[in-house]
């Protein structure tokens, strides 16, 4: 039988370059990423929740109960490749960070960040670019207004808003030596740089990434399921794109000092190792 492979996670905030951080290191042949949100995690979460409650709550000891959550994600990705690194995408990791270390011992989380000014801004010319606004980011009846949208979004059942509230809490919490902090604007300025911490801080094969061609996967089924066509569609070369913001400016207020982690001064880098 052989040995289990490594395994890493990429969770954080969105539209801070999980989608362009898993297409990287898809490039390196010893590693398999799952490109976006993967649904490891919620079967992980329903089939845990079976052990927790109900008729077969006594059927799990811890043993059992950690053999079956390991194979879930060693299913799920087994291809019959040599590959000997495992990278899985979803949000919910931030969320199950105790669960993660009982049984991923060794494993590391990538949280990408970014100023929620310019996350918020993403979300909304994403939304907005479909003249009849049917992007499934937001319920159809709070998609009539720039405010209203921003409202959802920001709220606990928002992408941004619980993506927000479970970082914080991975951040303060017990197990925040697990995080590994990623700026999105240090990654879209400083690739090879940013490979180059993660290669050392993970233990990760090296690799020449080349970061003028970047391949995206083939995201068409699930942005179409969310009616947000180039949800996760990428740029072929790497680069720090500077915009005009679309928010308005009481709402840029609102949300500017939100971030609770120290942003990289000039000179420092962008990827984050807590202890």
């Amino acid at each position: 039988m052989s040995p289990s492979p490594d395994v890493h996670f990429i969770s954080g905030l969105p539209r801070s370059g999980s989608t362009l951080l898993s297409a990287l290191l898809s490039q390196n042949p010893a590693l398999v990423t799952s490109g976006r949100s993967s649904p490891v995690a919620p079967m992980i979460l329903r089939v845990s929740s079976l052990m927790a409650e109900g008729e077969y709550a006594g059927d799990f000891d811890a043993r059992k109960r950690d053999r079956v959550l390991r194979q879930i994600l060693d299913s799920y990705y087994a291809s019959g490749t040599e590959r000997r690194v495992i990278i899985d995408t979803h949000r919910d990791w931030c969320a199950r960070l105790g669960l993660i270390d009982t049984i991923f011992p060794a494993a590391k989380v990538i949280c990408c960040v970014r100023d929620p000014i310019w996350i918020m801004d993403s979300l909304e010319r994403l939304i907005v670019r479909d003249p009849i606004l049917s992007s499934h980011l937001v319920p159809i009846g709070k998609r009539a207004t720039q405010h209203d949208r921003l409202d959802h979004l920001l709220s606990a059942d928002g992408v941004f808003g619980y993506a927000w509230r479970v970082l914080i809490e991975a951040f303060h919490g017990p197990f925040a030596n697990r995080l590994i902090l990623v700026d999105y604007d240090y990654l879209a300025r400083y690739p090879k740089a940013t490979l180059a911490t993660l290669t050392r801080e993970l233990g990760l094969p090296a690799h020449d990434y080349d970061f003028a061609h970047v391949e995206s996967h083939d995201h068409t089924a699930f942005d179409q399921a969310l009616s947000t066509p180039g949800l996760h569609q990428l740029r072929p070369k790497v680069s720090f794109e500077e915009r005009r913001c679309i928010l308005p400016p009481a709402v840029q207020e609102t949300l500017a000092g939100g971030m609770f982690w120290r942003r990289p001064q000039a000179g420092e880098s962008g990827v984050r190792i807590l202890a």
